[in-house]
C-alpha cells in the first residue's frame, strides 16, 4: 500500500512539473509571438508530449487563461487604486498610461487585453470588475470638468485596439512608440479640446469586435491524438 502512495505521490510531482513548463513555455512563446502562436511550439520549447499537453489544457483558451490569470488579476487590481487617486482626472490618465505600459510589457497580454473569453468565467469576472471600476473612475473624471463628456467605455477598447498595432509594428525597432500615441490620445481626451466627433461603436458592436480577434484559427491547437 505504501508503494502505491509513494507512486501516486511520484505521479502528481510529475504532473505539476509538466503543467509548470508548459505555463512557463507558454508565457516565452506567447510573449513573442502573442496569442496566434503555435501550441506545437509551446509543446516543443516545454518539452512535454503533445498527448500530456492536451491532457493538461484540453483548449488553447484553458491554456491561455492559465497563462495570464495573474497578469488579469493585476489589470483589474490598477482601476482600484485610480479610483482612491483623490484627483480622478489624474487617476484616469494614469490609468490608461499604466493599462497601455501593460501591454508594451507582454505582446500575448497585448492580444488577451483586447479579446474576450466567454467560457473563461473566471478571467471574465476580473475584465468585468475592471470594467465596472473604469465606468466609475469616467464619471467621477467628467465631473472635475476635466475630462470630455463625449468620452465612452468603448473609447478604451478602441485605445488598446490602436496600442496593440503599434505594439507590433514598432517593438523591435523602436519599443517606446507607444508612449506618444498615448500621450497624444490623452491629450485628446482633455474637456479643453473637445470637438464633435462621429458616434462610438455600440457596446454590442465592441464586444462582437472582440470576439471575432478571437474566431478560431486552423491548426492553432494540436488534435487529440
Amino acid at each position: 500500500m505504501a508503494k502505491k502512495t509513494d507512486c501516486e505521490k511520484a505521479l502528481r510531482v510529475d504532473a505539476e512539473r509538466n503543467r509548470a513548463r508548459l505555463l512557463e513555455a507558454a508565457r516565452e512563446v506567447f510573449a513573442e509571438q502573442g496569442l496566434d502562436a503555435s501550441m506545437n511550439e509551446v509543446a516543443r520549447r516545454s518539452g512535454v508530449g503533445v498527448a500530456t499537453m492536451f491532457r493538461r489544457f484540453p483548449t488553447k483558451d484553458d491554456l491561455i487563461t492559465a497563462v495570464f490569470a495573474d497578469k488579469m488579476k493585476a489589470y483589474a487590481n490598477a482601476i482600484d487604486d485610480a479610483l482612491a487617486d483623490p484627483d480622478p482626472w489624474h487617476g484616469f490618465r494614469t490609468y490608461v498610461e499604466r493599462i497601455c505600459a501593460m501591454q508594451a510589457d507582454d505582446r500575448g497580454f497585448t492580444d488577451v487585453l483586447t479579446v474576450v473569453f466567454p467560457a473563461a468565467k473566471a478571467f471574465e469576472a476580473e475584465r468585468d470588475r475592471a470594467g465596472a471600476g473604469f465606468q466609475e473612475l469616467i464619471t467621477r473624471a467628467k465631473a472635475t470638468g476635466r475630462l470630455r463628456q463625449d468620452f465612452v467605455h468603448q473609447d478604451m477598447v478602441m485605445i488598446l485596439m490602436a496600442n496593440a498595432g503599434v505594439i507590433a509594428a514598432t517593438t523591435h525597432a523602436a519599443q517606446d512608440t507607444w508612449r506618444r500615441l498615448i500621450g497624444y490620445l490623452i491629450q485628446s481626451f482633455a474637456a479643453e479640446v473637445e470637438a464633435p466627433l462621429p458616434d462610438p461603436p455600440t457596446p454590442a458592436q465592441t464586444y462582437r469586435a472582440l470576439l471575432r480577434l478571437h474566431a478560431p484559427k486552423p491548426e492553432t491547437y494540436p488534435r487529440k491524438p
